[in-house]
């Protein structure tokens, strides 16, 4: 069974950094995407960034040039790191993982909280 750990989450100053990981265990098939997404309360599930095999990456227009995901494919590893963190990044982040059938597989969530 596929499991996703996410780690790193915590309570950060608005403009600090944090650096999230997710390891995943139990893959069958390799994974072809890796993704964060995040959910505030109340607001729905949004895509963060995600990134392929080969490296090719995608932001959501609020944290462009702010974060920046990598991924160790050899670990079945994906980072997030965020920098000039602000208080609306406050959520809780979530790790994805497609595989190469097209399952889809989420970890338990990590809470970032941007506050002074």
């Amino acid at each position: 069974q596929v499991r996703l750990v996410e780690s790193g989450g915590g309570l950060v100053q608005p403009g600090g950094s944090l650096r999230l990981s997710c390891a995943g265990s139990g893959i069958v098939y390799s994974i072809s995407v890796m993704a964060w997404y995040r959910q505030a309360p109340g607001n729905r599930r949004e895509l963060v960034a995600s990134i392929n095999r080969h490296g090719d990456t995608n932001y959501a227009t609020s944290v462009t040039g702010r974060f920046a995901i990598s991924r160790d494919n050899a670990e079945n590893t994906v980072f997030l790191q965020m920098n000039s963190l602000k208080p609306e990044d406050t959520a809780v982040y979530y790790c994805n993982a497609i595989d190469s059938p097209g399952w889809e597989h989420w970890g338990q969530g990590t809470q970032v909280t941007v506050s002074s």
